[in-house]
């Protein structure tokens, strides 16, 4: 055996010791091999009761949401079975309806109208499947005049930075009203953003046959008593709204009056444009080209309808209209010409053509006077917004035309800068009053070429919208008594009631 090995060994070149070496790092090298093997089994034996744990709670967690979600669909069940319920809105004193309806149903009558709007209340009322008594649509009218007559009653804030717009709204009938709407220029909107209803308050609504100008001047001075003398006043060109401003400067002498940017524009219009004869012959073309389409195949290209008390603050939509046209006069292929001949085209819109220079040079002018416009509400008047809209408007004076407009318009801004001292900034535009007749005329809808009625009284409430907060605050001032007084003292018998009494007389005689 020792024969054996020793033959065996002595096959090998290396000395027993490095063989020992050898073989002792061999079994080292696999003993920490497996040690190593022996701790990955470890750590995954680990890691397999880790995950079988997580796997467990994962299950637990879906169980427990499908049982959630078996809930909540038996739940979503009853619900579906059950009426929608309405806020609770408990009815103010003496009164049958809550707040909250209230408020919903004056908004939704100065969006739709009066009777549109309990129409739309009933049908998502139905939609709702919720059987609930709602008011009728004259119930809404006087809660309107009620929340008028609080707006215009409330008091004044006492401060010596108020900016009054007034101007006059008429319809048929001798009698105007005489609106006035107020904001103090410290809490005018920054630069770059234009006056909206809810940043002004209604002053004053005063309707009446005559309107000279001892007449407005008594009734600035009723205001300035009420809610302190103005800072400035700005009016259209009206001499009986301009002029009254004298009274006020008996007692604040430096009161600021201002002219309103728009009206002024469209006046340097009426001058530049309207005083061409070719516009003229433009705008007489144009009335005769509307009777002709308009109940034909070119329906679609009839002309807008003319504002002839406005006509040229609402130029810029006659104007549109024909660059329209000739720009399709241009291109036979279009949509618009489609089914429509060429001989057709051009026998009733061709016309046209020979207006193009005309076309484009008023269109100029409207741009000018445009950009002023927007500059205007948007930044106010204030030292240097002549320069500002010089730079503005040298892009647009592309011709003598509209370079005459634009000089024009800056002459005026200039003169009325001086009227300011560095420091101050002031609106120089009634467009929001001018806005706010234009929201009662929408509440009134047919009626608004009737004559001035009660609804009047509402005036007031269509700055704002209404909340279940202002409305009990708005109806504990103002009771119906109050607002049948208010009525009775400011409007008397209406042209409405007048007309309804000469129906009356003559069917009881006939």
């Amino acid at each position: 055996m020792e024969a054996s090995s020793y033959v065996r060994a002595g096959q090998f070149k290396s000395p027993w010791r490095v063989l020992a070496g050898i073989l002792l790092r061999s079994r080292d090298t696999q003993a920490l091999r497996a040690r190593r093997k022996s701790d990955e089994i470890e750590q995954l034996r680990r890691l397999n009761q880790q995950q079988q744990r997580d796997m467990a709670k994962a299950n637990a967690e879906l169980a427990e949401q499908r049982f959630q979600i078996a809930q909540l669909k038996i739940e979503n069940q009853r619900l579906r079975q059950q009426p929608p319920v309405l806020p609770h809105d408990p009815p103010l004193p003496n009164h049958e309806f809550g707040p909250k309806m209230i408020s919903v149903c004056v908004n939704l009558a100065m969006k739709v109208g009066l009777r549109a709007c309990i129409n739309s209340m009933e049908i998502v009322m139905d939609w709702l499947e919720v059987n609930v008594r709602l008011p009728v649509w004259t119930t809404v009218r006087t809660w309107l005049m009620r929340l008028g007559v609080a707006a215009l009653e409330a008091p004044v804030e006492q401060a010596d930075d108020w900016i009054w717009m007034a101007d006059h709204s008429n319809q048929i009938g001798q009698e105007k009203a005489l609106a006035v709407i107020g904001i103090r220029a410290s809490n005018l909107p920054p630069p770059g953003v234009a006056i909206r209803h809810e940043d002004v308050r209604l002053l004053m609504l005063e309707p009446a046959v005559n309107w000279k100008t001892d007449d407005v001047a008594a009734a600035y001075q009723r205001l300035a008593e009420k809610a302190s003398h103005p800072l400035a006043v700005i009016t259209d060109g009206a001499s009986e709204l301009r002029d009254s401003v004298e009274t006020l400067r008996n007692q604040r002498k430096n009161t600021i009056l201002l002219s309103d940017f728009k009206h002024f524009a469209a006046n340097v219009l009426k001058k530049v444009v309207g005083g061409d004869e070719r516009f003229l012959e433009f705008t007489s073309q144009t009335g005769r080209t509307r009777s002709a389409i308009q109940q034909t195949e070119l329906a679609h290209l009839t002309p807008v309808s003319p504002r002839p008390k406005a006509r040229f603050m609402n130029l810029s939509a006659t104007l549109q209209w024909a660059n329209m046209v000739l720009w399709h006069l241009a291109h036979p292929h279009s949509a618009a010409r489609r089914n429509i001949t060429t001989s057709r085209m051009n026998n009733k819109l061709g016309w046209l053509r020979d207006y193009r220079d005309g076309i484009l040079r008023w269109s100029r002018c409207q741009d000018v006077v445009s950009a002023a416009v927007t500059f205007v509400n948007e930044q106010g008047l204030f030292r240097g917004a002549a320069d500002r809209l010089a730079e503005i408007l040298a892009s647009l004076t592309m011709c003598e035309t509209s370079r005459t407009v634009a000089e024009r318009l800056l002459e005026f801004l200039r003169d009325h800068e001086l009227k300011l001292t560095d420091d101050q900034r002031l609106p120089l535009s009634t467009e929001i009053l001018e806005s706010c007749f234009g929201l009662f005329k929408q509440l009134e809808r047919q009626h608004s070429k009737g004559g001035f009625t009660s609804l009047l009284a509402a005036f007031g409430a269509l700055l704002k919208p209404a909340t279940a907060d202002s409305v009990r605050q708005d109806f504990a001032r103002v009771s119906v008594t109050q607002l049948r007084t208010w009525v009775s003292d400011n409007l008397g018998t209406t042209l409405a009631s007048k007309r309804q009494t000469a129906y009356a007389e003559c069917k009881t005689t006939a």
